[in-house]
């Protein structure tokens, strides 16, 4: 591919008003999240379904941790994607190999059997939707200056195209798992991958100039270091699986792991840094609190693709009129209603201005919705299939309103509590706080007795709840490190 020096103009307004180019990355990331969501609604089912239904049989303790490990590798290699496109690739071409490595992912899930193709196939996805929710973003920024006023509206856009991936997903690769089988459900994962790179393809080259350049090349004399290094922890882990000590049962430990050790090292890094001082030294204190009410939101938050995948499976009433409809679907209410919402809380906060609350009450009362969300799984019906759709909907409804209370605004926050040196750093403890609190889910639903259920989501609703009073109760100290910053 040649590169391009074309820069997008204000009269560029081919895609809803926005640079035609947008379409290219709306699109690509459409797909990306397609196939991702799409795979993930039937992946759990399919690690624990027998073999008569077409999956693998394995103990739902261990499925669903494998399930949080692979949502929190997704996390984690947000920052490998970032220093590749920062050092090595380029962000354009970062993304689009991204892409294709997950396109690869998927089609070792359709193709190859059993419990290979799942190590091979999440191993890549992770890696590649890492690497892809990275950089999108950064390029949907590159496509307008400072003072574009289309910006919001282009991010808005974006987000949009997230959604409807998200939505249609686990409604199509559902049918097909039900009908079919899972290993049809997996290749339209593939497929719609393929047709994202596709459409991206073609307007690749119309991204600003410097979108296909690095940043920050690596230098020579480092590269072959860094080769060694990956070589030396490629067999570093082969080695420790052949031995027994990385296991399918342990896995979701071993993200908790990473994620703790690099967060406690991304902290002491700035904290410890001499030219961190003064205000940037509180800022960075100040992120502490609101990372471990993070950790413990997606905790409770991505149960969706543990917990409440099993509970749409045995306590759900899936009759539609006579036909039982996916346990996948389940999965497509969430983005509904974050369609529904997004514009009214953004239009929300831009009415309230200064009167808005803080960051800290955001998070606070996130993680109290969260907590409960859970205690409403309480008054739901008790019995095999006796669960209303309406009711797992309601429950879903309040994930959506706190999920929009703490996921737009902890990005947010962690830009403007970064310090100078450390601005992408900041934005990666973000991501591990994410890649954390997914693990976390994979681990706590191993706990999860659909037959006595309530001590579960009482004991969990009330470590949420717990966390968010807290957080409450020392918001002004934590406003008064942020130091101006809301």
């Amino acid at each position: 591919m040649s590169e391009s020096t074309t820069e997008t103009r204000p009269d560029d307004t081919g895609f809803f008003g926005q640079p035609r180019v947008l379409a290219n990355l709306f699109g690509v990331e459409l797909w990306e999240r397609f196939s991702f969501y799409g795979m993930q609604g039937i992946l759990l089912i399919y690690l624990y379904f027998g073999a008569a239904d077409g999956g693998l049989g394995i103990d739902k303790g261990t499925a669903t941790g494998i399930v949080g490990a692979y949502g929190g590798a997704v996390y984690l290699s947000t920052i490998l994607g970032a220093w590749l496109a920062d050092r090595v690739l380029g962000p354009e071409r970062t993304l689009f190999h991204s892409a294709v490595v997950v396109m690869a992912g998927h089609i070792a899930l359709a193709l190859v059997p059993g419990l290979a193709g799942v190590g091979i196939g999440l191993v890549m996805i992770a890696l590649g939707s890492g690497g892809v929710k990275a950089n999108a973003t950064s390029l949907v920024g590159s496509l307008y200056d400072e003072h574009d006023e289309r910006r919001d509206g282009g991010f808005s856009l974006f987000y949009m195209g997230i959604n409807i991936g998200a939505l249609i997903g686990p409604l199509l690769t559902g049918v097909l798992q039900k009908e079919w089988g899972f290993h049809f459900g997996f290749a339209l994962a593939a497929i719609g991958m393929a047709a994202g790179l596709v459409q991206y393809s073609i307007g690749r080259s119309r991204l600003p100039a410097e979108t296909h350049h690095v940043p920050n090349p690596l230098p020579a004399g480092q590269r072959t270091a860094y080769v060694v290094g990956l070589v030396v922890v490629v067999a570093l882990v082969a080695v420790l699986a052949r031995v027994g000590v990385i296991t399918a049962d342990r896995l979701a430990n071993i993200v908790i792991g990473v994620a703790v050790g690099a967060s406690v090292g991304l902290f002491a890094m700035m904290l410890l840094d001499r030219q961190v001082r003064g205000t940037e030294r509180h800022r960075v204190l100040a992120m502490i609190p609101l990372f471990v009410c993070s950790a413990v939101f997606w905790s409770l938050y991505q149960q969706q693709f543990t917990v409440i995948t099993i509970y749409a499976d045995e306590r759900l009433n899936r009759n539609l009129f006579g036909w039982e409809m996916p346990i996948s679907w389940v999965q497509s209410i969430n983005p509904v209603f974050i369609i529904i919402l997004a514009g009214v809380f953004a239009t929300l906060w831009t009415r309230l201005g200064e009167r808005a609350p803080s960051t800290p009450v955001k998070f606070a009362f996130s993680t109290i919705l969260m907590g409960v969300a859970f205690f409403l799984f309480l008054a739901m019906p008790s019995g095999e299939h006796s669960v209303p759709l309406v009711g797992l909907s309601a429950i879903l409804f309040v994930f959506t309103v706190a999920e929009l209370l703490i996921s737009p605004v902890g990005l947010s926050v962690a830009t403007k509590l970064a310090p100078a040196k450390y601005h992408t750093q900041m934005v990666a403890l973000f991501f591990l706080s994410v890649a954390l609190g997914t693990a976390m889910a994979g681990e706590l639903a191993g706990y999860y007795d659909s037959g006595d259920e309530q001590p579960f989501f009482l004991w969990i609703g009330l470590a949420s709840v717990g966390t968010g009073v807290l957080l409450l109760a020392l918001s002004r100290p934590i406003r008064s490190l942020m130091s101006g910053v809301r």
